[in-house]
């Protein structure tokens, strides 16, 4: 089963082993389905967790988890990634990706010439900036309509057409 990291747990809440979690998720309905996360420790096991209660934030989320009852078992938690399954995501719309599905990507002009890969992404106010490197030198790329002209997550390439000064 492939994981998806979606936070990070940064400290207990309360007394009764609740924790405060980080999200990394830009959209907290995936939250909302979930029955079982996964939990990462510093030591790189994984293993699952029983939900009973998580409550929703902007950029955060509390847990509750079965077998944390107090604040000594929640505290062991402090510092663990989690994680969800992947087939649980939600679907998006039509021309719309998870930022792991783009990572990767192979960059081609339209005229088919070869830029690099997408190696991260960042947000901005109005819209993501691919950075693609491997190729002659790294490159930003808003991800707009007018550079990015094409996805093809099955053959593992984006398609841009490179405006002036890119």
């Amino acid at each position: 089963m492939e994981l998806l990291e979606i936070g990070k747990v940064v400290r207990c809440h309360g007394l009764k082993g609740r924790v405060k979690c980080v999200s990394y998720l830009d959209s907290e309905e995936n939250l909302q389905s979930l029955d079982e996360v996964f939990i990462r420790q510093a030591d790189g096991l994984t293993k699952p967790l029983t939900l009973k209660h998580i409550d929703i934030g902007k950029k955060s989320f509390i847990l509750a988890v079965s077998g944390i009852d107090d604040v000594d078992a929640a505290k062991a938690l402090l510092g663990c990634k989690l994680l969800m399954p992947v087939e649980k995501l939600m679907k998006l719309p039509e021309g719309e990706y998870y930022w792991r599905e783009l990572i990767g990507l192979d960059v081609v002009t339209e005229e088919g010439r070869f830029l690099g890969k997408i190696r991260e992404i960042f947000p901005t106010g109005s819209n993501d900036v691919y950075i693609c490197d491997g190729g002659e030198r790294e490159i930003l790329l808003p991800a707009i309509a007018d550079v990015i002209r094409r996805i093809d997550t099955e053959k593992g390439m984006m398609v841009v057409r490179l405006m002036e000064g890119l």
